[in-house]
């Protein structure tokens, strides 16, 4: 069970730059009050809290690798009071395996560059799905690294290791009946493609 290629927990101070409001995000991706998410590598929470928030009561499953990652999360779920976060460590690759239901979205942010097995993990995905789901999947833009600063710093994967929306789409639609709806730009680095099933 390695971890993803390049897919550190980034630090929030400057996550906040990226996305001051994680929920206004999320509600732009398709999450809406009612509807159950799985967010894949979902590190210490900075979209599965605010996902909990809008869906609340049903579930939010954060799906990652490192243990302690989910405890912090689990920590700071208690401190706000949010009781639907449902932790789940295990290797998203065996997504279908660790969910305990289908779901209405699953969220995969500043991961995808790095899954080494995009068909299968995109597989998994299919297979966790509710008929009528949505796969979204939030990239950073091909463009070099050194051009993607936050707080006068260079951020994100190698240059190398990005994908275009196309190249995304393909990796999605060449791995299971999955059909792209939209294309979301997410400035100032960032897009996100949401595929339903």
């Amino acid at each position: 069970m390695d971890a993803f290629q390049n897919t550190r927990q980034p630090d929030w101070d400057w996550w906040g730059r990226l996305w001051p409001t994680p929920g206004e995000t999320l509600r732009r991706l398709g999450v809406a009050s009612g509807r159950t998410v799985a967010e894949v590598a979902s590190g210490n929470g900075y979209f599965a809290l605010p996902a909990a928030r809008i869906v609340d009561p049903e579930s939010v499953y954060a799906i990652d690798l490192e243990e302690s990652v989910l405890a912090e999360l689990d920590h700071l779920a208690d401190q706000q009071a949010i009781e639907n976060v449902v932790t789940l460590q295990g290797d998203a690759r065996d997504l279908s395996n660790l969910l305990p239901e289908r779901v209405d979205i699953v969220l995969v942010a500043n991961t995808f560059h790095g899954v080494d097995d995009k068909a299968a993990l995109v597989e998994q995905v299919f297979d966790s799905l509710a008929d009528g789901g949505s796969f979204v999947v939030v990239n950073w833009h091909e463009m070099p690294r050194e051009t993607t600063t936050v707080a006068g710093e260079a951020r994100g994967p190698p240059t190398e290791l990005r994908m275009s929306p196309e190249e995304t789409e393909t990796a999605v639609t060449d791995a299971a009946d999955l059909t792209l709806r939209e294309q979301i730009e997410l400035p100032p680095y960032h897009y996100a493609l949401r595929f339903e099933r």
